[in-house]
């Protein structure tokens, strides 16, 4: 498909139709290592890592820390979740579409529910005055830039992101806009926090 028709199926699906079509043609690969029954190590798993909301490719996930490190794969049959599970972590890619100046209000707060509906955190949209896709989560973030440049939306300043910047995100308000015009593709390890206290 040419890039300007890729640009404006982009426009025509808003935001959540443009995650779903970024996420059918991206694919990403998982190697899990495992260690036999005399101590050698070995490739345990081999997989290609499906798309979930949000444009959330999960690797791993942990129930608690410290995990067990010959632990069983936890996401087999378990739908998406935008937050770790409690006392666990979650290793993880995620794409950023770029930015639809053509949306709608009405049509981005629509793509924002069933966005966040669909990766069970409709309870993380707590404050979204500045953007419908703001959200709090209960968990220390470690994100990475790998491809493409986002700008990180707070209740109070921006700061623009190029690869390789980190940022570690304490459960703060807190939005990703991709003002490009191609997909952003970030790293993420979500680890069960405290919430802030009121």
């Amino acid at each position: 498909m040419a890039r300007g028709a890729c640009q404006n199926r982009w426009k025509m699906e808003g935001l959540a139709g443009s995650r779903r079509r970024i996420a059918m043609e991206t694919h990403f690969r998982c190697i899990v290592t495992g260690r036999g029954p005399e101590g050698r190590s070995f490739v345990a798993e081999d997989r290609q890592v499906p798309p979930g909301p949000l444009g959330i490719y999960d690797f791993w996930l942990t129930e608690k820390v410290p995990a067990p490190v010959g632990g069983p794969d936890l996401l087999s049959g378990r739908p998406t979740r935008l937050e770790p599970p409690p006392g666990g972590s979650v290793f993880r890619y995620f794409l950023i579409p770029p930015q639809d100046p053509s949306l709608t209000p009405e049509a981005a707060e629509r793509a924002a529910q069933e966005a966040f509906a669909a990766a069970g955190a409709a309870h993380c949209r707590v404050d979204t005055r500045l953007n419908p896709m703001m959200h709090t989560t209960r968990s220390v973030d470690y994100v990475v830039v790998l491809r493409g440049e986002v700008t990180l939306l707070l209740d109070e300043g921006r700061v623009t992101l190029k690869p390789f910047d980190a940022v570690v995100q304490r459960g703060t308000n807190h939005y990703w806009i991709n003002e490009g015009k191609e997909p952003a593709l970030l790293l993420g390890v979500l680890l069960d926090a405290e919430p802030w206290q009121k």
